[in-house]
């Protein structure tokens, strides 16, 4: 068979008008149905994928995926993508301070630093000894084996200089680098024997820094520095001077890096009594400078935020236990038992000592005709007189430095030997007032043997 002999084709646009407008309509709806349904398959895919890829994520959180690659920063946050290189930076979290500042405050002082990073605290319960430059360090750290201590505090400064082998430059601009220990070395020792390492800095009483550079120092209204007769006779650092605070701040943060746990500091506060030469202090202008307490608070912030809240390391602060029970003597001093404890350090350290209060002192009800004699009451009275302020929401944690040394210098009759009795009569005194951290205190770092769990 030919082609020729099939029958002739019939062209589309031959024939009737109808048939040719019904053959268009089939062949627009043939076309159009082929069209939706490659979209529906097109989306289903990738829907399907999709859903895949993101389990496949889920599974495998380290997967690269191939639009982009998440790197991670030290801290976890900071992202760059393959397509660009910019950083995306997690703000740091908004410290709440529990103190209101003043406007004066802010503007004598100007704004809190503000941390590059936030680190978790860590802390202990602490039930310590204070062992000076790390005096007698192995015979107390026996004791510590055999009891319930665990902790020492060892000065890192004290008034007559850095205690340890520092490299701060300006202590070894001044000679102030005493070098009587190996930092490094202490803390290892000590850490090897589960002791937690408290590094004390006294602050503002310091001669020598007053004497290298006596514009750091208090001065009277003619900017000549002053010296105070109940302070040795000697210069003190001003505590509104805030390139003194850099210095004790940066001496601690340098401990800090030789494994030092805590940072104490001390004498934060005002010098007590007049001046030698009868001059009165002068700080700035009535309404423009702040309060001796705003000021010791600004401080403990201040060094609170470099410290505690930058390295997760605690910060604590030594105050006089007078401040407890009176309010005239905390403001001379500049230590406001109200408000030092809401600086958002970690503890407050009273130094409680019977020896130191006055022949007759009235507390909580009871004349204390000899208070050294009542070591348990005293503890006990004087913590009771500031537990209401100190309950306060994010007050810091209370924890006494408590008597270990006997004050045959009170007179005969007025004193006793503190043994272990003694000191164990205080540290029930101030369990039985609700607190059961404290710190024993012995200038020479000579302790009695015994468990000093408090029973």
């Amino acid at each position: 068979m030919r082609n020729n002999d099939y029958p002739p084709q019939i062209s589309a646009y031959s024939g009737n008008p109808s048939r040719r407008k019904k053959q268009k309509l089939i062949r627009f709806l043939r076309l159009f149905i082929f069209v939706m349904l490659v979209l529906i398959v097109s989306v289903s895919c990738v829907l399907f994928w999709s859903i895949i890829g993101k389990q496949v994520d889920k599974k495998n959180p380290g997967t690269i995926t191939s639009a982009k690659t998440t790197a991670l920063s030290g801290e976890g946050n900071e992202t760059s993508t393959s397509a660009d290189t910019t950083l995306t930076t997690t703000p740091v979290p908004e410290i709440v301070e529990l103190l209101t500042s003043s406007e004066v405050v802010e503007t004598f002082f100007g704004p809190l630093p503000q941390p590059e990073k936030i680190t978790p605290l860590t802390r202990i319960p602490v039930k310590g000894l204070y062992t000076s430059t790390a005096t007698n360090l192995e015979q107390n750290i026996e004791l510590a084996a055999n009891s319930e201590i665990n902790a020492f505090v060892i000065d890192l400064k004290e008034s007559y200089g850095v205690a340890f082998n520092s490299t701060n430059p300006l202590a070894t601009e001044i000679g102030d680098v005493k070098s009587v220990y190996n930092l490094t070395t202490v803390v290892e020792q000590c850490h090897a024997n589960d002791i937690w390492v408290i590094g004390r800095i006294v602050c503002f009483k310091d001669p020598g820094l007053a004497k290298a550079h006596p514009e750091l120092s208090i001065q009277d209204a003619g900017g000549v520095s002053l010296k105070f007769k109940n302070e040795g006779s000697l210069a003190f650092i001003s505590p509104y001077n805030t390139d003194a605070w850099d210095y004790y701040i940066d001496l601690a943060i340098e401990a800090i890096e030789a494994g030092v746990d805590e940072i104490q500091f001390d004498y934060v506060r005002f010098p007590i009594g007049k001046t030698t030469s009868g001059e009165s202090p002068y700080y700035g202008p009535e309404g423009q400078t702040p309060s001796k307490s705003e000021a010791i608070n600004r401080f403990l912030q201040t060094a609170r935020r470099r410290i505690q809240d930058t390295y997760g390391v605690p910060v604590s602060a030594d105050v006089f236990g007078i401040i407890l029970t009176s309010t005239l003597d905390g403001n001379n001093l500049g230590q406001d038992w109200g408000t030092i404890g809401l600086t958002g350090v970690d503890s407050l350290c009273p130094m409680i000592y019977p020896s130191h209060y006055a022949l007759g002192t009235m507390m909580n009800g009871h004349t204390f005709d000899k208070p050294d004699l009542e070591p348990y009451d005293v503890l006990y009275s004087a913590l009771l007189l500031g537990s209401e302020k100190a309950s306060a929401q994010g007050y810091a944690t209370v924890r006494p430095y408590l008597q270990a040394f006997t004050a045959s210098y009170i007179g005969s009759g007025n004193y006793m030997n503190y043994s272990y009795e003694e000191i164990t009569e205080e540290i029930k005194g101030a369990n039985a007032a609700g607190y059961n951290e404290w710190i024993l205190w012995n200038a020479n770092a000579e302790y009695p043997s015994g468990n000093y769990n408090g029973t």
